[in-house]
């Protein structure tokens, strides 16, 4: 596929992304924690706004150290492609969004150095499996949790954060994960 001028979409931060063709120098951190911020959990069908970047900074909070980079950018690419539920996103005609979703994770894990086996990793789907049965538990009401599947809840209660709030939690969370791997923001994520 070429990157031809209509199949790109404008980022915050001003960048082009081709979403059907991502490459590592087209993410940036700063248009992943904006996005991540505005985007709510759950379709939108949760008592309150929740965004997926406070989700991503719970989950990284509770994996252990050594995933917990791969914890709070687990959900990178919804960034550049939007939070599709499970069950839409697992049906047999999105196989294309699914093919995106990997080719977009594959351009994040590459643009921050992050094994992409860890973003699959065991102690990842744990935590975010337990921060989902706590948003269904305190966001989502007792339909949801009765009917889910779900991983034990987080003791803490999930009390949702602004945008602008999510926003900067998920880049302070970025800065401490990553200031001993040498990980620099570029230039515009500095914000």
């Amino acid at each position: 596929m070429t990157r031809g001028d209509k199949e790109w979409i404008c980022t915050y931060t001003g960048r082009k992304f081709w979403p059907m063709d991502p490459r590592p120098e087209d993410i940036d951190i700063l248009d992943v924690a904006h996005a991540l911020s505005n985007l709510c959990r759950f379709g939108g069908h949760c008592h309150r706004f929740y965004s997926v970047a406070q989700h991503s900074v719970h989950v990284s909070q509770i994996c252990p150290a050594g995933h917990a980079l791969a914890g709070l950018l687990h959900d990178a690419s919804e960034a550049y492609l939007v939070d599709v539920p499970r069950p839409i996103k697992r049906a047999p005609g999105m196989a294309d969004y699914r093919y995106a979703e990997a080719r977009v994770m594959l351009a994040v894990c590459s643009h921050f150095g992050v094994d992409h086996d860890s973003m699959f990793h065991a102690d990842v789907k744990k935590a975010d499996d337990s921060m989902l049965a706590a948003e269904a538990r305190d966001l989502m009401g007792a339909g949801a949790v009765s009917q889910w599947s779900l991983a034990l809840p987080t003791e803490s209660r999930v009390e949702p954060w602004p945008p602008k709030v999510a926003c900067e939690t998920f880049l302070q969370r970025f800065a401490e994960l990553t200031v001993r791997r040498g990980i620099q923001l570029t230039e515009g994520e500095d914000k």
